[in-house]
């Protein structure tokens, strides 16, 4: 070990894919770093920008390396000058190496065993399930993705997924260096008391029920759909509206797509600040998480924080998360509108309730210590499964 400090690990992370309007992984990094410089680490980020920066902030040091976009992405970037980022490794010495992208950086795995640095692949999606949202056919979709899988598991200590049902696609080949550790969320930061009935009254235009889809909008996150729910509840005579919080490729063409079928949709782009965005999700009556491919689903969490009910993609790991504070349906948009048919019939003091105590379950303290045990760093009891 490489230590700097007897008494700390110099934890380096990478990730790319992030961007200053990124939800749910950069919201981790943050609460991730937060955590381990408050267990007495010295955690220390590097993500690809537009422009070389090296910043202390209150996750710990951010070291941004300059990166070219990704065509057809909206605007995120990749760390793709190995050698740069090969020489800022070596110049760091780590203690652990924590990766979030399964495919682009996968080669820092071979660095760090050469290294003697142990390091974890985060696996933040499934690879079959990427690869099915983008047209690849189930089958191959399915061979393809137990290669990269089976060269993770190969080029990484460990490979931390979040949910069960994210760990199924490493599991199935036999994967036996796979950890459990849950994400987390703010309970003070998000939180039913934000509700806004003037905020609500503003998005509703007059309708009778605000449903809120907070999403990234690209292919892999199916936002259509939440279009598809809108025009399939409102045909059975219910009055709502759809806010939606969240930018990206496909913003222009379902914003077409609203006024050409009159459907009372706002899209407010890229909602800035936790505080602005717990607000709107305490205001909206359910929230839609509609991606076919989540393996955790954050927003969605968020949104149960709020006290506002969820209604999932069963093919996604959301179901597992929600619980009994929401619902999973189909890949459709009638299924999603019965789900919230379903909702909208319990009363409203309950499933707020419950939403509000399903959270409650998933505190970022849990989640560092999961994290931190597999790093082999132990932070608590009953943080983390690991599977045989």
């Amino acid at each position: 070990m490489t230590g700097h400090r007897s008494d700390a690990l110099r934890i380096v992370r990478l990730a790319n894919f992030v961007t200053p309007a990124s939800g749910g992984l950069r919201t981790a990094l943050d609460e991730l770093g937060r955590g381990y410089l408050a267990a007495g680490h010295e955690p220390v980020l590097i993500v690809p920008g537009a422009r070389a920066d090296d910043v202390r902030t209150p996750q710990g040091r951010v070291i941004t390396l300059p990166g070219p976009v990704l065509p057809g992405t909206g605007g995120y970037r990749v760390l793709a000058n190995r050698a740069k980022l090969r020489g800022l490794l070596e110049g760091l010495h780590p203690d652990r190496l924590e990766v979030s992208d399964r495919t682009t950086l996968r080669w820092t795995g071979e660095w760090a065993r050469r290294a003697r640095v142990p390091a974890v692949m985060v696996s933040h999606e499934t690879a079959d399930g990427v690869l099915r949202t983008w047209g690849v056919p189930p089958a191959p979709a399915g061979w393809t993705a137990d290669r990269l899988n089976a060269r993770s598991a190969h080029a990484y200590a460990r490979i931390v997924c979040t949910t069960e049902w994210a760990e199924r696609e490493f599991l199935r080949i036999g994967v036996r260096n796979v950890v459990r550790a849950p994400l987390g969320v703010d309970l003070w930061c998000f939180r039913p008391g934000l509700r806004s009935e003037d905020l609500r009254a503003r998005h509703l235009r007059g309708q009778d029920v605000l449903l809120l889809l907070g999403s990234r909008l690209s292919v892999e996150k199916r936002p259509g759909r939440a279009l598809d729910a809108l025009a399939a509840l409102r045909r059975t005579g219910v009055r709502a509206a759809l806010v939606v919080a969240g930018d990206g490729p496909l913003r222009a063409e379902l914003e077409a797509r609203a006024r050409a079928e009159r459907l009372p949709a706002g899209f407010l782009g890229h909602v800035p600040g936790r505080a602005r965005l717990a607000r709107l999700q305490a205001s909206a009556d359910l929230c839609l998480a509609p991606g076919p491919a989540e393996t955790f689903g954050l927003s969605a969490l968020e949104a149960l924080a709020c006290g506002t009910p969820v209604v999932a993609s069963r093919s996604s790991a959301l179901p597992e998360v929600i619980g009994p504070a929401g619902l999973a349906a189909a890949d459709n948009g009638p299924a999603f509108a019965a789900a919230l048919q379903e909702l909208l019939a319990r009363p409203e003091r309950e499933r707020r309730s419950a939403a509000r105590a399903r959270a409650a379950l998933f505190g970022w303290d849990r989640s560092v210590a999961a994290f931190l045990d597999a790093h082999d760093v132990p932070q608590g009891r009953g943080a983390l499964e690991v599977r045989p």
